[in-house]
């Protein structure tokens, strides 16, 4: 009788494997799907991150665009996404060095030399901060009103440090969107 038991157990195991329906990888199943993953189907690691610094999720955005410098290499923009995270996260180090090496990788992105200023403006170096804002000014042609007041500021603070901006507006990061300048996050009144 012991035998006959284990025999239909056995059985009914195999049989179970074989049921197409309500088994590995459906809905219903506690088990994740099973298949090929292509990485071509993959959301682009800068489009994730975007989203998540939107959202204020720094650390998990950091994770997508490493994702991106995976997928791309470290380009102008994944190299800025990365600075701006970090100077979201109060890394003001990382930020600069990740921010400096955007700029050597494309001397021509006025996003890059824009954020770059608001970290050296969180490190109150108001003289190299207003340059750098008249560089990105400058590149961009004007065109950005986060850029022009983000210079306006420097240069308020560079001749006054004591000074103190309306309203509580702080430098202001930006990033490259679809042509234009997107407003991505702005600092908190201390």
């Amino acid at each position: 009788m012991r035998h006959n038991w284990l025999g239909l157990t056995l059985i009914a195991t195999a049989l179970a494997a074989c049921a197409p329906a309500g088994g590995v990888g459906t809905s219903d199943s506690p088990f994740p799907p099973v298949g090929r993953f292509d990485v071509e189907d993959a959301v682009d690691g800068l489009v994730v991150g975007h989203r998540l610094m939107a959202a204020g999720e720094y650390e998990l955005a950091i994770r997508a665009y490493n994702r991106a410098a995976l997928e791309q290499g470290f380009t102008v923009d994944v190299l800025s996404a990365l600075g701006s995270a970090n100077l979201r996260l109060g890394r003001l180090g990382q930020a600069e060095n990740i921010l400096r090496r955007a700029v050597e990788a494309d001397d021509s992105f006025p996003a890059a030399w824009n954020n770059l200023g608001v970290v050296l403006m969180e490190r109150e170096e108001y003289g190299e901060a207003s340059r750098v804002f008249q560089t990105a000014f400058a590149l961009d042609s004007g065109e950005s009103a986060e850029i022009r007041n983000n210079l306006r500021l420097a240069l308020a603070l560079r001749e006054n440090p004591a000074y103190s901006a309306p309203n509580n507006d702080g430098p202001v990061l930006v990033r490259r969107g679809t042509g234009e300048y997107l407003l991505l996050a702005t600092p908190q009144p201390a």
